[in-house]
């Protein structure tokens, strides 16, 4: 069996349960709702005209049988669960039943009304069909019809069936049938015009009847009139229902519903809010909210926490400003049209007529003899032996609210002239609010006990202590007090103030103030009004609903004001309304047996917190559906979603009918989210790009007392990987990362063998220049500093003073030779030429040279000098120098010429008319032991040049060296030139 919740407080008028209508013309239908069921699994079942539909309070879906099958008919007429759980489906022309996905259509029904459907205590369903010519009425067991009786005992048809206590009772076209137990025994219709439409056992024990003529009962052997529900128009009575708390319900033809509950009957149509009149069928789910089918829609009707009584109760007026819960047990209610006492479910109206100043009610108070004093719009009065006594006037026609001293005398506080003592029917004295210190008046005042003064509240904020004529405390924003308009003082017993105001709920104790308001735990900051009950709990009143506080938590809060608060919230959806925003007083009450009343603009909101409705049953959750990229697929186990999905939605659903719009939901998906998600009867959960994986879908939730169905509903599913996110795919790509760390491993050894070897040459190449410059300066030098000193060696026994001065100018040639090394070295470092200026060089140079020979020396420039790199320079000069030095110091030349073309490419011709090089050493390339040309040519090759040696006999010497301008002058000289550099044996200029 399924734990069940609440049901509906019987003491109750329709008018002051929640109601909800979903109806055709708000589009929620396409047509009437015909019968009603609820399956285990918490599903409500509709039966429309137009097909069976499936609800869970927010959503309907139409329910459609599996491929290939279908029910014999549209038009659902009846519905039934039976305790196995099977759904049976009875419809115009048929009957099915459906458990665990599985259709079953009986052919013994095939094209036959189904009129009614009932389960007994063994488990057989009974069924009854209409026409065909007569009704008939058969038992099935196991899905298999045992037998059917149709004799024409029925007549036209049977209409409903009421199984209870091992009876089968048929309502038939006939009469009364009690079918079980055997024999069967018919009960004649007295009005053969109407129509046996329901039945059902009352409360006391009688069997009604549901007529189309109005309510009938089972009276020993006949039927007759019931005493519920006449009068001059009896009801045309449809369908029965009794509650679990034992209020009966009845669906009419043309009234709506009647409600029959604690001695009394009460009517909901229509102009209530009801969908439609014509009332259908009804039906309790196990929530214990009642349904009801009507013409034009759904409607469903469930406790409030928070109930009204209101004018359809007997109110004078759904505007009530003021309540007061009197010593006797009665209640006082003040309004707009007059006073009302309200003394165990009694209304007793006072107006004018009956001793009041006038209609319009503004403050009640009892004093301590018991009187009930009421200030009206127009003067004050008092009750006296049962009727109330106007005090004479006051100069004053109102008081906005009114306290008792501690003397007996009343303190009456009046907006425009201030506090008003009175003493018996004598004014004592007037205080202006000037006097009191505050330019703005007081909207509230009420008595402190304890200490013998009153509280005063004021209207732009901050409250006041008065006693014995003067204020004794004060307490505004600058001490601590929230600011804006104080509603409410209420001095406490334990010495404590509160102070009700637009911005929390204030609490003064020995000078100090504490403000709870949304900051610390409350839904919003104005604060109407506040009452603690029997068990010292805080209930507040606030412009957003209303806040139980416990009295444990509160008294942590008084203790620690920085702390947050926990509280119960009660809203709309709790029946809550909104209370008056006039200076009334009091607004809330406590009663003897414990209930808390407050005063709203739609009545009385009556609070009784030892029976406040919990719904004990946590709702069953089901995920419904799942979608794809737009697709549905059916939910199975283990089910496989395709490769690059973009969009996955998932429809979860919970099944509590008393508040679906309060059901919260926490939702994870496994393999994605790392928390719970919570949200408030959002019923979708989407996700984006999800990847190749196996995932986990898990929801929870709890109904709207906060009872929490933990085991939930789970969906697993499986993203199947695309090609390029299999493990195939991931190891290639892990494959080839690896092979690319190869490579470049390897080109990083290649790059680092490649410099060492360009270093290496570098060291080389470095070393042949230092050998040609040694050459070429320092070694020919000595070379000649060597002859001469061996000339001077032959000389010295023949020619001593020649042979000295041959010794002095080997000398001088040694000490050249020493500064040529240092020359040397310092152009290891430096260029050799400190200007661009090549021909200035060379001339300089040969210049030297012919000073110490007998040849003549002439430099030619052709084309406009341009600059060259300096190691360029350097290079081409000392080519240069070479060849010079060659030809004054070996060609024995008459004339040397040094000519410079600058042009698209720069050439260097060194030519002499001297004797020429022999031809063997051109062939050789070199001269054993020298290294002139040699060198030369490897300074050629190193800066991208050519060098060329014309020679002959009679013809002298001509050295030629050219340079491609896109190495001697572009700007991509330097960088070819140091590729040149850095790549041995390589003679091409890079690109």
């Amino acid at each position: 069996m399924c734990p069940r919740g609440f049901a509906l407080n019987p003491a109750l008028d329709i008018s002051q349960y929640a109601h909800t209508a979903w109806t055709i013309g708000d589009g929620f239908f396409d047509s009437a709702v015909q019968a009603i069921a609820q399956t285990p699994d918490g599903y409500l079942w509709l039966g429309t005209q137009f097909g069976l539909f499936r609800f869970d309070g927010v959503r309907k879906v139409a329910w459609n049988p599996p491929a290939g099958e279908r029910l014999p008919g549209a038009n659902v007429t009846k519905l039934l669960v039976t305790r196995d759980g099977r759904l049976w489906i009875a419809t115009r022309a048929g009957l099915a039943s459906w458990k665990d996905g599985r259709l079953l259509r009986y052919p013994e029904f095939a094209e036959q009304i189904i009129g009614a459907l009932a389960e007994d205590d063994d488990g057989t369903v009974w069924v009854g069909t209409i026409g065909s010519p007569d009704g008939r009425l058969c038992a099935m067991r196991s899905g298999v019809v045992r037998y059917c009786e149709q004799n024409g005992s029925f007549g036209v048809g049977i209409f409903s069936l009421l199984e209870e206590n091992g009876k089968l009772w048929a309502s038939a076209a006939s009469g009364l049938w009690r079918w079980k137990p055997d024999p069967p025994k018919r009960y004649p219709n007295p009005d053969p015009g109407r129509e046996l439409n329901d039945s059902i056992r009352a409360g006391d024990g009688r069997l009604l009847i549901a007529t189309s003529g109005g309510l009938r009962e089972l009276a020993g052997e006949k039927i007759e009139a019931s005493p519920i529900g006449a009068g001059a128009r009896p009801p045309r009575a449809q369908r029965l229902l009794r509650d679990r708390q034992g209020s009966l319900w009845i669906s009419t033809l043309d009234r709506g519903l009647l409600h029959v509950h604690q001695g009394r009957t009460d009517q909901f149509k229509r102009s209530d809010g009801l969908s439609g009149d014509l009332v259908y069928e009804l039906f309790e789910d196990r929530e214990g909210s009642i349904w009801a089918a009507t013409t034009e829609g759904l409607d469903r009707f469930r406790d409030f926490a928070i109930p009204t009584m209101s004018s359809k109760q007997g109110l004078i007026s759904d505007v009530v400003g003021a309540v007061l819960a009197a010593r006797d047990g009665s209640v006082w209610l003040g309004g707009l049209g007059g006073l009302g006492r309200w003394n165990h479910g009694q209304i007793t109206i006072y107006r004018k007529r009956d001793g009041l100043p006038d209609d319009s009610i503004h403050a009640l108070l009892e004093d301590s003899r018991g009187r009930i004093w009421v200030s009206t719009s127009r003067g004050l009065a008092r009750s006296e032996n049962g009727r109330f006594v106007a005090v004479p006037p006051i100069t004053t026609p109102t008081a906005d609210d009114i306290a008792e001293g501690r003397d007996g005398s009343l303190w009456i506080m009046e907006v425009q002239q201030g506090l008003i003592h009175l003493r018996g029917t004598e004014v004592v004295e007037r205080i202006p609010w000037l006097a009191l210190g505050h330019s703005d008046h007081a909207i509230c005042l009420n008595r402190d006990a304890k200490r013998g003064g009153i509280w005063l509240g004021f209207f732009r904020g901050g409250i006041a202590f008065f006693k014995d004529g003067q204020i004794r405390e004060k307490y505004g924003t600058a001490e601590g007090l929230a600011p804006g308009l104080v509603r409410a003082v209420y001095p406490r017993a334990d010495g404590s103030v509160w102070a009700a105001s637009e911005s929390g709920l204030s609490r003064i104790k020995d000078g100090h103030v504490a403000t709870l308001n949304s900051r610390n735990g409350l839904p919003c900051d104005s604060v109407r009004s506040a009452i603690e009950d029997d068990e010292r709990a805080v209930w507040l009143y606030l412009a957003c609903g209303m806040a139980r506080i416990s009295r444990s938590e509160f008294e942590a809060w008084a203790a620690d004001p920085h702390r947050p608060v926990k509280s119960t919230i009660f809203d709309a959806s709790d029946g809550v309304t909104k209370q008056g925003l006039g200076g009334y007083s009091p607004k809330a009450a406590r009663l003897k047996d414990g209930q808390l009343w407050f005063a709203t603009n739609r009545g009385v909101s009556i609070v009784d917190p030892r029976h406040l409705p919990v719904n004990n049953i946590p709702p069953p959750i089901h995920i419904e559906s799942i979608k794809v990229d737009g697709k549905p697929y059916d939910i199975k186990r283990g089910m496989r979603l395709p490769a690059n999905v973009h969009d996955v939605w998932i429809d979860y659903t919970a099944l509590s009918f008393v508040a679906p719009e309060k059901v919260r939901f926490k939702y994870k998906l496994e393999g994605q989210d790392r928390d719970w998600k919570e949200v408030v009867n959002d019923r979708e959960a989407q996700y984006t790009n999800l990847g190749p994986h196996h995932y986990r879908f898990r929801v929870i939730a709890c109904n709207n007392s906060g009872l929490w169905n933990e085991a939930g509903d789970t969906l697993e599913f499986s993203i199947a990987p695309a090609w390029n996110q299999t493990t195939w795919f991931y190891a290639s790509c892990v494959a080839a990362f690896l092979a690319m760390l190869w490579g470049l491993y390897r080109l990083r050894l290649y790059q680092i063998s490649r410099e060492f070897n360009a270093q290496l040459d570098g060291r080389v190449d470095e070393r042949l220049r230092v050998a040609r410059d040694l050459h070429d300066t320092l070694l020919q030098t000595f070379q000649a500093s060597l002859i001469q000193m061996q000339a001077a060696y032959n000389m010295f026994t023949r020619r001593p003073e020649k042979a000295i001065e041959t010794l002095q100018r080997a000398i001088t040639t040694s000490a050249g030779a020493i500064a040529e090394g240092r020359e040397a070295i310092q152009n290891m470092r430096s260029s050799t030429v400190l200007t661009n200026d090549l021909a200035q060089a060379l001339r300089a140079a040969g210049d030297q040279m012919a000073v110490r020979g007998s040849a003549r020396f002439e430099v030619r420039v052709q084309g406009s000098s341009r600059d060259v790199h300096p190691i360029l320079r350097d290079e081409v000069y000392r080519i240069a120098l070479e060849a010079l030095r060659n030809a004054f110091q070996h060609a024995e030349a008459h004339a040397i010429e040094a000519e410079i073309l600058y042009g698209d490419s720069l050439r260097v011709r060194i030519r002499d008319d001297g004797k020429g090089i022999d031809p063997a050493i051109l062939k050789e390339g070199r001269r054993s032991g020298h290294y002139g040309l040699p060198g030369m040519r490897e300074r050629a090759d190193r800066i991208g040049g050519k060098l060329d040696v014309w020679t002959g006999p009679g013809a002298g010497t001509e050295i030629q060296l050219g340079i491609p301008g896109s190495i001697a002058f572009g700007t991509s000289g330097a960088g070819a030139l140091m590729g040149l550099f850095r790549r041995k044996g390589k003679t091409e200029p890079a690109a």
